[in-house]
């Protein structure tokens, strides 16, 4: 129920914001036509076209926003949280109008015109995202449609739910109070709601408040819940349960149904969708070839004769790296260190006594990773992707942190979001290792097209302007 309200609110918002930005255009329209094109300008409909496009990208990414971007807390008018959301708006609505003018090859719209529209729509949207939801809520939510709501379970979980509770107030969930359990620990001494008493009383409080709605705060005891199950369908009341399975396991869980078969996972996996990864690897393809073809030839022979000069040896350093589902496979690097340096699971340091000075600066500007483009064309490694680490570095990771080894969901990169993040070099504590994993893990679980594009922009950023921590 509470979730319908709230994407229905969206979809009401988005449709209120249409019918202002389409009055808005026609009457910055007829401004200009006024006062810029009252000679010049002749109407063709081109300008009836672009309208169509831009409210058609408002629709397009109302429908595209996930339900982590459903909208703002409307309790809080706040400008500020409201500048992603209204940023991309813009770019939807926007982008969508750029992109037929560059096909269409249309010329008929006014520069002036254009800018103006995109710096007042921005404003308008902001506006629109921080002020309409409340009055929206106030007034669908009012009355009958505000619902008196009884919370059953252990008072220390009120706590817990504070902020979501408040902030569905605004979605007409009045809290009445709660009931504990009869085996609940003690109440703590602050408690967003008042506490009633204990479950015995629950039809005492339904009858007397009016209750529409029960909020189950834990799964607890499969008997108390059927239990309280029969009794809010005897009165016709709702009956919402919290899913605390990720408290009780210590890990974030998704949900999912496939043919009808509940399912609980850890992880969301979107290079498992066969479309995705045909993209990255389109993506892989272009630009391995391309660095191997233009870039990689030349870099050769700079390396080679500055190995000559400096450490003769083997151009390549080849090692067992920990590829996807922790497959071991042999990557290839310009070799940086001098030959026998002893271990090679020992990782380098800044002023490493192993590391020659054209090395050191191969490693500075990551060109000792180029080879690795040879590796990509071979489907070992992606452009983008988790560290692989030496077989030996991930037993002693995984030792440290249980769930290491979830990294190697996907395939490895040359690049990742942890390298342009900052956290490259020598990892020294579990800390060090800890925010590498998250990075990567963040990553593995919000894969875009979008996202690759924009590390492999910073990593070239990088590699201009290398951070302190590139050894």
């Amino acid at each position: 129920m509470i979730v319908q309200r709230t994407r229905g609110l969206r979809r009401l918002l988005t449709f209120a914001q249409v019918g202002l930005v389409s009055v808005f255009y026609w009457l910055l329209f007829a401004a200009f036509g006024s006062a810029v094109w009252t000679r010049t300008f002749v109407f063709t409909g081109h300008y009836a076209i672009y309208w169509v496009i831009v409210l058609a990208g408002l629709i397009v990414e109302m429908l595209q926003r996930g339900p982590d971007k459903v909208i703002a807390p409307i309790y809080e008018s706040s400008l500020v949280r409201q500048l992603p959301l209204a940023s991309r708006q813009v770019a939807f609505a926007l982008g969508g109008l750029l992109v037929f003018l560059a096909f269409a090859k249309d010329y008929a719209i006014s520069r002036t015109f254009l800018a103006t529209f995109a710096i007042l729509l921005y404003g308008l949207l902001l506006w629109s995202n921080a002020t309409l939801p409340l009055r929206l809520a106030q007034r669908l939510f009012a009355a009958d449609r505000d619902l008196a709501t009884l919370l059953v379970g252990p008072a220390s979980r009120v706590g817990l739910l504070e902020y979501w509770l408040k902030r569905k107030r605004q979605f007409g969930l009045h809290m009445v109070g709660v009931l504990t359990m009869e085996d609940s620990p003690p109440p703590p001494e602050h408690c967003p709601v008042p506490i009633l008493g204990t479950v015995d009383r629950f039809d005492e409080i339904c009858a007397g408040a009016e209750i529409a709605q029960v909020i189950l705060l834990e799964l607890g005891d499969p008997k108390i819940t059927r239990s309280l199950l029969g009794q809010c369908q005897q009165r016709g009341i709702r009956l919402l349960i919290v899913n605390d399975l990720a408290e009780q396991i210590h890990h974030p869980i998704m949900c999912c149904v496939d043919e009808g078969i509940n399912l609980i996972t850890l992880h969301e996996e979107p290079l498992e969708n066969p479309w995705n990864r045909v993209l990255k690897r389109a993506l892989d393809l272009t630009l391995a070839a391309t660095v191997v073809t233009f870039i990689l030839p030349g870099l050769i022979v700079l390396v080679w004769l500055c190995q000559r000069w400096q450490s003769p040896g083997p151009l390549w350093h080849r090692q067992r790296r920990s590829g996807l589902q922790n497959r071991s496979f042999e990557i290839l690097k310009f070799r940086t260190m001098h030959p026998g340096t002893g271990d090679e699971t020992q990782q380098a340091t800044p002023g490493d006594a192993r590391i020659f000075p054209a090395g050191r600066w191969l490693r500075r500007f990551s060109l000792d990773e180029m080879p690795q483009f040879l590796n990509v064309l071979g489907g070992e490694m992606s452009v983008v992707g988790p560290r692989p680490h030496l077989v030996e570095h991930n037993r002693q990771f995984a030792e440290v942190i249980a769930d290491y080894p979830t990294r190697t969901f996907i395939k490895p990169g040359i690049t990742g979001l942890a390298q342009v993040r900052g956290f490259r070099g020598e990892a020294r504590t579990a800390q060090d290792i800890a925010a590498r994993l998250q990075s990567d893990l963040i990553y593995l679980e919000n894969w875009s097209f979008a996202l690759d594009l924009g590390i492999i922009l910073r990593t070239t950023w990088q590699m201009l302007k290398p951070p302190p921590t590139a050894v």
